[in-house]
């Protein structure tokens, strides 16, 4: 089984820079997306064989998220169920025979941390909702989680610490939601690998440089780790100032 997820940073603008032969040539099971920043019906994405789920924010133009799954699901849900937390379009959960797969797109503690208590309070509800669910089968989460965990996953540590996305308080939210039985596929297959960044600014050319940061996932359940085949960064995949990433899965049943 293959998934896929990317942070397009706006659909309408990616489907002009090459969405459609990304996702056609990546021939995924499951394809999730975020930041779709869009309302349902202002884009249309011709995926024939594919269901489609939209999660949009109440802002226009903001956030919001899809899945498009060749897997008809046994059940549908959007949000975590918390009304504070469910008015920008920021979670798709799909319920399959061996794992709930959930979509999120994190929110971002922004300049200045204007954001950072609220990045707090979501960050302690959304990992109870995943613990919710992964008492009744495995989980597993993709999307864009706004956090790099470890010094090895941004190119600049050193001059990021009081930054949104690398701050203590954000990278510690992390270390209590891997520590609480989920797994970081990719940091868990490739340990030691520096440089493989999923994320880029559009200033001081990062991205010719790979000053970038790792902040797009696949973290599942740890019982979920024998069925994992490998965790990919495309990061010569553009159209966004985040590539995609890609979890392959062998047979299940979970054992």
């Amino acid at each position: 089984m293959k998934l896929i997820s990317w942070n397009v940073n706006g659909l309408r603008a990616c489907l002009g820079k090459g969405f459609m032969d990304f996702f056609n040539a990546a021939d995924a099971d499951i394809f999730c997306i975020q930041e779709t920043k869009m309302q349902t019906g202002q884009a249309e994405v011709n995926a024939p064989g594919y269901e489609q789920y939209w999660n949009s924010a109440e802002k226009k133009g903001y956030s919001g998220t899809a899945i498009f799954t060749r897997i008809p699901p046994l059940a549908v849900s959007y949000g975590i169920g918390q009304e504070q937390h469910d008015t920008e379009g920021r979670v798709i959960k799909l319920e399959f025979p061996d794992f709930f797969l959930v979509n999120v797109y994190t929110p971002n503690a922004q300049r200045g941390l204007t954001r950072l208590d609220y990045r707090m309070e979501w960050e302690d509800a959304f990992r109870a909702y995943l613990l919710g669910l992964d008492e009744k089968k495995p989980v597993i989460l993709c999307g864009d989680l706004n956090v790099a965990h470890n010094e090895i996953d941004l190119k600049n540590y050193k001059t990021n610490s009081e930054n949104a996305g690398f701050t203590p308080q954000e990278r510690a939210k992390m270390t209590e939601l891997l520590a609480s039985g989920f797994t970081d596929t990719f940091r868990w297959l490739y340990p030691d690998k520096g440089g493989a960044y999923t994320w880029w600014s559009y200033m001081f050319n990062a991205r010719q440089n790979n000053a970038g940061w790792r902040i797009d996932y696949f973290i599942t359940s740890d019982r979920l780790r024998h069925v994992i085949v490998d965790s990919l960064i495309h990061s010569d995949v553009m159209g966004s100032d985040h590539c995609p990433v890609a979890l392959e899965l062998g047979p299940f049943p979970v054992v």
